[in-house]
């Protein structure tokens, strides 16, 4: 692979087709790799069968999202903990450096009274590992806003090694995606690349659709000095067609491409005697 930036597909961004079209439309737009979302596709939870998609598609996963999702609270197990420690396993049987984690949800009490120092541990069994903590967002019920998440939904606020920057979510949460990412600084591991409206929900819009900075945020990776991957987190699930879910893949692959890649300096002039 290059020394770019790797631009990865989440196979969320084919839902409600399975982890295997994701592999396949990979594939066939152009993406770097994939970022495997573990949910209740039973494909997706298995490393045999991820091996074979990679190796068949030649598309390598290159970041796996621990199942923290309210849909994928017993997936593997109730224990938070033991769907950590296997989305680590998946991840590094898979030869992906990144695995994508939430904070904990409030009710998750014992789990988030010992994140930080439970997250510490786990990463010690899997020293070559990335534990990309992700931002969040509050959210909005019977027209009340409240913090799903303990301590809170920005990690920055807690303090970890390593961290997912969420675009999308910031538009949810009304913060400067730019800010959010001064504040993670040498932690940022791991990009999730969709935009949003600002609105207060989280629409993982094709970048460029709302009024996040984007590319502004893209062009800013190289002097962040930043080595992760960007992941395009982007909502399909109204595409008409796989043709029409395929374009909005391609457009958002080419618009992360165009944004990473540095402006080229200037062909000196040749002047003939």
């Amino acid at each position: 692979m290059s020394s770019r930036v790797p631009v990865l597909l989440s196979s969320s961004s084919v839902f409600p087709e399975p982890t295997a079209a994701a592999f396949e439309m990979a594939a066939t737009v152009g993406y770097d790799g994939l970022e495997v979302m573990v949910w209740t596709d039973a494909v997706s939870q298995d490393a045999g069968a991820l091996k074979g998609l990679a190796d068949h598609y030649d598309v390598p996963v290159l970041s796996v999202h621990a199942p923290c999702l309210l849909v994928t609270q017993r997936v593997w197990s109730s224990d938070p903990w033991e769907r950590l420690s296997r989305a680590a396993q998946l991840a590094e049987s898979l030869g992906a450096p990144t695995v994508v984690v939430h904070p904990p949800f409030t009710w998750q009490r014992d789990y988030a009274r010992n994140f930080a120092e439970g997250l510490a541990k786990v990463q010690a069994r899997h020293p070559d590992l990335s534990f990309a903590v992700e931002n969040m967002f509050p959210v909005k019920m019977a027209g009340r806003w409240f913090v799903p998440y303990t301590p809170g939904w920005d990690p920055t606020e807690s303090g970890f090694d390593s961290y997912t920057l969420d675009l999308s979510h910031c538009a949810a949460s009304r913060i400067d995606a730019l800010e959010m990412a001064d504040k993670m600084g040498s932690g940022l591991r791991h990009v999730h690349l969709g935009d949003g409206t600002g609105e207060g929900r989280d629409e993982h819009l094709v970048p460029g659709r709302g009024n996040q900075p984007c590319a502004e945020l893209l062009q800013s990776l190289a002097h962040r000095g930043f080595t992760g991957s960007v992941a395009l987190e982007i909502n399909t699930r109204k595409a008409p067609s796989r043709p029409a879910r395929e374009a909005d893949l391609r457009e958002s692959l080419e618009f992360a491409r165009k944004h990473l890649t540095p402006a080229a300096s200037a062909t000196p002039a040749t002047t003939q005697a």
